[in-house]
């Protein structure tokens, strides 16, 4: 498997361009709305065949542009059932897999930030969205987050994956573009070295977050696929 990482200066975020070498068949994970058209130059530069728009869960700081990149190249746009999404064409559940040509995408729930987390694991690697960051987590204070369920998604679901494992977020602010799993079990100061559930809760409990400056208009964008009402 191929991977293309992608970024937006506005918001930090990072999108994923995977795509099977054989077959030239692609998924886009985490798309912005006003990066539309560099994504669509470089999908048609690499002369891929765009098959998904893979979300990893109700964004509150951006807009997806799935639904314009389906009208122009015909994917399929996914996001986990818990959104209740009338616009998407998959609604993903925990253990399911989708196939980029002989690779599997594997599913795997992940809420805490929201209840519509999930991550993407292909061989080698996981993009974990807003639930683990780098030497951080998403936020649980909002929009269905629960410090609970979030600790127990990251330390029962993402840490069981092999320590080598790369994983992608879907936001730095820092400059970091990767990590693995081993290091955040080990330096993720609000997970790492066998922080219990009580610390963890505690830790995320006393952050003072102001709200993401695009929540209004991003969750309901998102639930439509970023595409404008008709």
């Amino acid at each position: 498997m191929r991977i293309e990482q992608l970024f937006d200066p506005v918001t930090s975020t990072y999108s994923y361009l995977l795509w099977d070498e054989k077959t030239r068949e692609a998924a886009l994970i985490d798309s912005v709305k006003e990066q539309v058209a560099r994504d669509s130059k470089l999908i048609k530069q690499l002369d891929l065949q765009l098959k998904y728009t893979l979300e990893t869960h109700i964004h509150a700081d951006h807009v997806t542009g799935s639904g314009l990149l389906r009208d122009e190249f015909n994917s399929q746009a996914a996001v986990h059932k818990n959104s209740e999404s009338s616009c998407a064409d998959i609604l993903l559940s925990d253990g399911d897999s989708l196939q980029l040509g002989d690779e599997n995408i594997d599913i795997i729930y992940t809420p805490g930030h929201t209840n519509t987390d999930i991550s993407y694991r292909i061989d080698g690697a996981v993009f974990t969205g807003d639930a683990l960051l780098i030497n951080g987590c998403g936020r649980t204070d909002f929009q269905s987050g629960d410090a609970h369920a979030l600790y127990h998604s990251i330390t029962k679901k993402l840490f069981t994956l092999d320590d080598e494992t790369i994983v992608y977020p879907g936001h730095d602010y820092n400059g970091f573009t990767a990590s693995t799993i081993g290091r955040e079990k080990a330096f993720n100061p609000r997970l790492g070295n066998n922080k219990t559930e009580e610390e963890f809760v505690a830790i995320m409990n006393s952050l003072i977050l102001d709200p993401p400056a695009r929540i209004d208009i991003a969750v309901p964008g998102n639930l439509q696929c970023g595409l404008d009402p008709s």
